[in-house]
C-alpha cells in the first residue's frame, strides 16, 4: 500500500493511509485477531459476513438490473470550505 505525500504534509498523508487501512478492514482483522475467539463465535461471525457479502451483491445487482435506483452522489454545498483544516476556527 502506498500514499503519496504533497508539500510535507505528513497529516493530510496520514489521515490517507488511514482511510486506506479501513475500507480494506485492516483495523476490524487486527481486533479480531486480538484475543481467542470460540468455534461458535467465529461461525457466528463467518455467517453475518457471507450475509453482507450477498446483500451487497444483491444490491449491485439490482442497481445494474435498474430495479433499483443508484445512491445519488454528495455533492458539496456551494461556498462550503474544502481542503484541508476547512472546518478550523480562523482563531
Amino acid at each position: 500500500m502506498q500514499v503519496l505525500v504533497r508539500d510535507n504534509n505528513v497529516d493530510q498523508a496520514l489521515r490517507a493511509l488511514k482511510r486506506k487501512l479501513q475500507r480494506e478492514g485492516l483495523f476490524r482483522e487486527l481486533k479480531r485477531r486480538q484475543g481467542y475467539e470460540k468455534p461458535s463465535e467465529r461461525k457466528t461471525r463467518e455467517k453475518g459476513e457471507a450475509i453482507r457479502r450477498m446483500r451487497k451483491a444483491a444490491r449491485k445487482q439490482a442497481i445494474r438490473d435498474g430495479l433499483v435506483a443508484a445512491p445519488k452522489k454528495r455533492v458539496p454545498e456551494r461556498g462550503a470550505p474544502r481542503g484541508p483544516g476547512a472546518g478550523a476556527s480562523a482563531f
